[in-house]
């Protein structure tokens, strides 16, 4: 990728703003993602639009009402919303319902695992379903924050008040409870299965070692961390929440534990949103007043993708092949580049 090679100095880190390509969207996007190499923005009300290279978006109507979350693992995007429908849609922008809510409740949050099975979130409830099996569910202590598979069998996270509960949908064994107080939302696996993180209601984020269950608690945010998402190799673990890009280690045993967080790409706003690229360790932040940033971690080289706009960037995602990054901002803009 030209201008960003991992090896080359910093002083090559310059500005690839010259080859961002403006997209025309319908609506707003609150969220992005990959479908092989179509950008899959999700709007803010009720359609995703699919973008392939420049051209302009392909509308596809997914749902009755405002969609409320979603997820990809590359070949469909699966999304759920007020309508209380859960659909996953394919590059070719075909629409499947995978589930109704008897209740009509909304759909709060999505997950997928490599082998196909899909969860999701109604008020308090967890739903799974696994290939060529029948929907399962599980009753929360409160309601679901977040979902996440583990990366290796089918074992679930569900993030909700004073904790994480791990569920074994297969298994009869009594789901395991992970405590600590507070509200906990987003929630991530490490890809080697040894730590699990959540993105609290407060200004900070929580942890365990799951060999032992042993607490990580990584504070100091100004703000929320809305974003997070995990580095090339999983060494580090980025994160939105400060005027810098926070990327706590967890290349070691202990994880973060007793240890101090990089902070890169200081800017005078706050950062909104972060993607790590597939292969690289390279990141790009998206920032408050507009800005985007990609960042190489080795040391903290900084190439100009977005300049200042006065909108913030509402979301962000690399391709598979870290061959294409797509934005879009709060303001309706939106924007692809492609390496």
């Amino acid at each position: 990728m030209a201008g960003l090679d991992p090896s080359a100095p910093a002083a090559s880190i310059a500005s690839v703003t010259d080859r961002v390509s403006a997209l025309s969207l319908p609506q707003p996007a609150a969220s992005v993602h990959f479908l092989g190499t179509i950008a899959a923005f999700v709007g803010s009300e009720d359609n995703v639009m699919l973008v392939d290279g420049t051209a302009e978006a392909r509308t596809i109507a997914a749902h009755g009402g405002g969609i409320l979350c979603a997820a990809t693992d590359g070949k469909r995007l699966v999304t759920g919303g007020d309508d209380g429908r859960v659909v996953a849609i394919d590059r070719r922008g075909e629409v499947a319902e995978l589930a109704a809510d008897a209740k009509r409740r909304w759909i709060d949050s999505v997950a997928l695992h490599p082998d196909g099975a899909v969860a999701w979130s109604a008020g308090k409830t967890a739903f799974v379903r696994a290939p060529k099996q029948e929907v399962k569910s599980f009753e929360a202590p409160s309601t679901v924050g977040g979902l996440a598979f583990a990366p290796k069998g089918l074992r679930l996270a569900i993030a909700h008040y004073n904790g994480v509960t791990l569920w074994f949908p297969n298994m009869a064994a009594k789901p395991e409870f992970l405590e600590w107080k507070g509200s906990h939302l987003g929630v991530a696996f490490s890809a080697d299965n040894r730590f699990l993180v959540t993105a609290m209601h407060e200004a900070a984020l929580h942890g365990w070692r799951l060999a032992d269950n042993k607490h990580m608690r990584m504070t100091g945010y100004p703000g929320r961390v809305r974003s997070m998402d995990w580095t090339a190799g999983g060494k580090f673990l980025a994160t939105s929440g400060a005027d810098t890009v926070i990327l706590w280690p967890f290349a070691s045993k202990d994880g973060p534990m007793g240890k101090e967080p990089l902070m890169l790409a200081p800017l005078k706003a706050r950062v909104n949103v972060v993607a790590c690229h597939p292969k690289e360790e390279i990141l790009a932040a998206g920032y408050s007043d507009g800005t985007i940033l990609m960042v190489r971690i080795t040391d903290g080289g900084e190439l100009l993708v977005r300049r200042k706009a006065g909108d913030a960037v509402a979301a962000l995602a690399w391709s598979a092949d870290g061959s294409r990054l797509a934005f879009a901002s709060e303001g309706g803009e939106a924007g692809l580049l492609v390496l």
